[in-house]
């Protein structure tokens, strides 16, 4: 016996498609990952050749190259792990499980916040440096060790962010995507009746 509301329903275009942004945004997350720690070495050796040249003491250089570093790797890591949670949550979207649309949407809403504090950090930067106890000279320095194409960049993955974490939020409210999540699980099949065609035996039973 068959039941109308056990059959799964064909996935939303708008389910698809939201997968589809996370997924593509798991994939600019490592390309993101890759990007800073190759751009790591050359933005260390820029530094120190450009402190050489100056009063800087060593251990205040190897203090700005170790905090470079550790940050670096810090944000690599995160990245990362991102992606991967990306990547699961597209899966669970595609099987039509709720917590995955749940967990998603609380996701997006920390990625949009998380964004718009990167973009404002990256423009505070460029207008007020931060105080971090670090001699300036350094600083100004340090921020010229970055290769050219390292702040339009993060300008992107921020802007990219929040465009695809807004997008996949929409895409998840859609009345399209409602069907899907409410899907019944699909029950278990009965047990065959006499599956080997056995005839009980007919009539009293015997006597013992």
């Amino acid at each position: 016996m068959s039941y109308p509301d056990q059959v799964p329903t064909r996935r939303p275009a708008a389910v698809t498609l939201a997968a589809a942004v996370l997924a593509l945004m798991a994939l600019g997350a490592l390309a993101y990952a890759v990007a800073t720690l190759l751009a790591l070495g050359g933005t260390v050796d820029r530094f120190r050749a450009a402190a050489a040249d100056t009063v800087a003491g060593a251990d205040d250089v190897d203090g700005v190259v170790a905090l470079v570093r550790a940050g670096a790797i810090v944000s690599a890591v995160l990245t990362v792990l991102v992606g991967v949670l990306l990547v699961g949550l597209a899966a669970g979207l595609l099987v039509g499980r709720r917590g995955a649309r749940v967990a998603t949407w609380v996701v997006s809403g920390l990625g949009l916040v998380a964004g718009c504090c990167t973009g404002a950090l990256l423009l505070g930067q460029r207008a007020t440096p931060l105080e971090t106890g670090i001699d300036a000279n350094l600083l100004g320095l340090l921020g010229e060790a970055y290769p050219s194409w390292w702040l339009p960049v993060n300008a992107g993955v921020s802007v990219a962010q929040l465009l695809g974490y807004l997008v996949v939020a929409v895409l998840l409210v859609l009345p399209a995507a409602n069907g899907w999540f409410a899907r019944r699980p699909p029950r278990p099949a009965p047990p065959p009746e006499n599956p080997y065609r056995l005839h009980p035996p007919q009539g009293p039973l015997p006597p013992r």
